[in-house]
């Protein structure tokens, strides 16, 4: 499998290099030359394949002659050894509930599989290499924990100040040894333009082995694909195709659900839920991507102003307009709306949403009311405890914090703090 550069304007790579150097020269995303097919006999015998036997052939096309193929089963079985179970909610609805790995979020496996890759890619190494990542919440938890006391890599993690849950910040900010946090004075979207200029900063890269764990690169992108498929596993209606929700804020998931789609898993409609960082939703009424300056939100992980993934699927269904809109739709929820869903799933079904989950829920259901036959699932992205405030506002009870969370909460963090500039993230990088 090759990858080029969706600005046209780089050589042709494959998936090594394509994870190594995150994004092309020209600071474009790299994208699959051809997409493969799934093949019917994995959607027949899904049922009787172990998860890591599944996630194995949907990776193994993409990953081609780079790593060997008993080598790709380790990592993928690593990267999967926890249940992402589908749980039947309410009577139309189920929820894919992906917070079961070690940091209760859905970047687990995404983060889990590109450290590994990476590792096997640089064990020959010998530089040291600085995995560089921007995070609007469970993204810098999970390379942290994907890297930690990882031999000859450095990780450095970007958020907003002020713009993560506690329990998303303390999983950043405690390990120490090779994970840094820089806690930046502004938004997620000034985190992700600083990193995407250390990039393509010459004398930074001369001083600075750089690669990135955010869903620009490849390795954290195109694994994402495995909930769908442990999803439609488990999913009992196989004479309808369900209805997929997912919360969006970079578009790395949902892009890798559509990309699953677009290849021959058997799913419905997809449904973009955005909170009030709505420039998807804009656009599908427009037609016209215009950014935004990202607005703070219950929903923080979705709080993107310009979604790097969007030009992905803009690109999947080849610039063509009505083709992403027949399989797309989009719905923006607002914080009122969010926190009246967790207080009345919790109230109906006993069921506790995250605010990210309840904005899916929410945007699923208007769905499904113009569409009163079909049914469909939401991706519950993130455990509840890591939003304690808006669970108990919304139900008045507080939820169990589980033991691996509950290990760090007293830990003091530890950050180095900078401007929104990218001369003060070149300046620290250099130093």
């Amino acid at each position: 499998m090759k990858y080029y550069s969706l600005n046209k304007k780089s050589p042709v790579i494959n998936f090594k290099e394509a994870t190594i150097n995150a994004q092309a020269p020209d600071m474009g995303l790299y994208f699959p030359e051809k997409l493969p097919e799934v093949s019917n006999a994995l959607i027949k015998n899904m049922e009787n394949l172990p998860d890591a036997e599944i996630a194995f052939r949907v990776i193994a096309p993409y990953v081609g002659d780079c790593i060997p193929n008993l080598d790709l089963f380790d990592i993928v079985k690593e990267t999967v050894n926890f249940p992402i179970p589908l749980k039947k909610v309410g009577n139309i609805i189920s929820s894919l509930e992906l917070f079961h790995g070690p940091t209760l979020a859905f970047k687990d496996v995404g983060a889990r599989f590109m450290s590994r890759c990476l590792g096997y890619f640089l064990k020959n190494e010998e530089r040291k290499v600085t995995v560089l990542v921007a995070t609007s919440g469970d993204t810098g938890g999970a390379v942290a924990n994907g890297f930690y006391d990882v031999k000859g890599v450095n990780v450095i993690i970007l958020y907003p100040k002020g713009r993560v849950s506690p329990v998303q910040e303390k999983q950043l900010t405690t390990l120490g040894k090779n994970i840094i946090a820089l806690e930046v004075d502004g938004t997620f979207d000034d985190c992700q333009q600083m990193v995407k200029q250390a990039f393509i900063d010459k004398e930074i890269n001369e001083k600075r082995f750089l690669t990135s764990a955010n869903s620009i690169n490849v390795a954290r992108w195109l694994p994402q694909q495995f909930y769908y498929f442990f999803a439609y596993k488990q999913w009992k209606e196989k004479d309808k195709q369900p209805v997929v929700c997912v919360p969006s804020g970079n578009f790395g998931n949902i892009c890798a659900g559509l990309l699953a789609k677009v290849t021959g898993l058997p799913l419905g409609h997809f449904i973009a839920a955005c909170n009030a960082n709505d420039i998807v939703s804009d656009y599908l009424k427009t037609e016209t991507l215009v950014p935004k300056t990202a607005v703070a939100t219950l929903s923080n992980a979705m709080d993107v102003g310009n979604p790097s993934n969007f030009v992905r699927i803009i690109e999947l269904f080849q610039k063509q307009f009505p083709a992403l809109k027949s399989n797309l739709s989009s719905y923006s929820i607002s914080d009122t709306e969010t926190i009246e869903t967790i207080k009345r799933i919790y109230t109906q079904h006993y069921y506790t949403l995250d605010p990210h989950g309840a904005v899916a829920w929410l945007a699923l259901e208007r769905y499904l009311g113009q569409f009163p036959d079909e049914q469909g699932f939401i991706l519950e992205t993130a455990h509840p405890v890591k939003f304690p405030d808006a669970v108990i506002e919304a139900t008045g009870k507080g939820v169990e914090i589980p033991l691996s969370i509950s290990s760090i909460m007293h830990r003091e963090k530890e950050t180095i703090e900078i401007m929104p500039d990218f001369e003060n993230l070149k300046d620290y990088l250099l130093a």
